[in-house]
Parts: C-alpha cells; sequence; structure tokens
C-alpha cells in the first residue's frame, strides 16, 4: 500500500462502526463497544486521529489528555488494518496527533501494553528513540488484583519528559 494515498484526519461520528470493525480485524486489541467507538470518534477526536484510503477506514488511533495531568496524552488504542501494515502508519498517526498546536502542552506519551503484544512494545520503543526521551515500564493493571485472572497484566509504558513536536 503507497502511504502517500492514505489521509489523516479528525475522527467523526459517522467513523464509530468503521472503527469497531477495524479493531475487531486487530488483534490482540480489545474490542470495545460500538458506542464506546462512537464516543472515541465524537468526543475525543481531537485527541485521535482517523487514517483513511479512499473511503475505507485503514488505521486508527485513540487516545486522550489525562485528566489529571494536561502534559500527557494517554494512547488508548492503535489499529492498522492488515491492508496498510507495514508502510509506518502506527507511527506516522501518532506524530500527527502530537504536532497538533493544541498538543504544544504535551511532555509525556502513556499507553499500556500487555507483555505478549510485540508490536506495540515496538511501536513505542521506536517512538521513545525518535521522541529522543526516555521510556519507563510498570504495571498499571495486575492480571489477578484487577482483571481476576481474566485478561494479561497491562503495563504503563510512559515515554519522556520530550519537547514539543513540530511540523
Amino acid at each position: 500500500m503507497d502511504d502517500n494515498l492514505i489521509e489523516l484526519r479528525k475522527p467523526v461520528p459517522k467513523d464509530g462502526m468503521d472503527l469497531f470493525e477495524l479493531v475487531k480485524r486487530c488483534p490482540p486489541l480489545d474490542t470495545n463497544s460500538s458506542y464506546c467507538n462512537l464516543l472515541q470518534c465524537d468526543h475525543f477526536s481531537d485527541t485521535g486521529v482517523a487514517a483513511t484510503q479512499g473511503d475505507q477506514l485503514v488505521g486508527f488511533v485513540s487516545g486522550y489528555l489525562k485528566p489529571s495531568d494536561c502534559q500527557v496524552w494517554f494512547v488508548w488504542q492503535v489499529a492498522v488494518g492488515e491492508e496498510a501494515r507495514g508502510c509506518g502508519l502506527a507511527k506516522r498517526m501518532l506524530r500527527s496527533v502530537l504536532k497538533r498546536a493544541e498538543f504544544n502542552q504535551v511532555r509525556y506519551l502513556e499507553t499500556s501494553i500487555t507483555p505478549d503484544n510485540e508490536a506495540s512494545w515496538g511501536l513505542f520503543t521506536s517512538m521513545a528513540r525518535e521522541l529522543q526521551a526516555p521510556i519507563e515500564k510498570t504495571v498499571l493493571f495486575d492480571e489477578q488484583q484487577h482483571f481476576k485472572g481474566r485478561h494479561k497484566t497491562e503495563y504503563l509504558v510512559r515515554i519522556g519528559p520530550f519537547n514539543s513536536v513540530s511540523e
């Protein structure tokens, strides 16, 4: 797939069901309700990005500015459809959000990753290198304590501090 044919834009509510379908096609991502995906495309559009090729949603990043610390962008999910993998789209989407004027105050990127999600570990390790920022890993939600053994431990990955990302 030609990366130049992929348009990055803020999500809109009509992307909600397409996001629901995209996440279902991207294991090991956890599926959310279609209503949750609709809210991600509406209420959180300023902190997310939709990647489209023609009328097809091929990638998506959802996230939010952490309510307790506006210097932290928490990335909820990064989804890239199989048809768009291998061209650096995930990092391109992350950078596109960080370059927005409303992100000038952001100095940390956080996300949570399970131990077996090699693609996410690779993406965020590479992102830390690109931002020339340290990366830390701590337990966020424990498999037994928080998930009662039904979900693997989620590690909080924190990148930063870093300088604002410019065009």
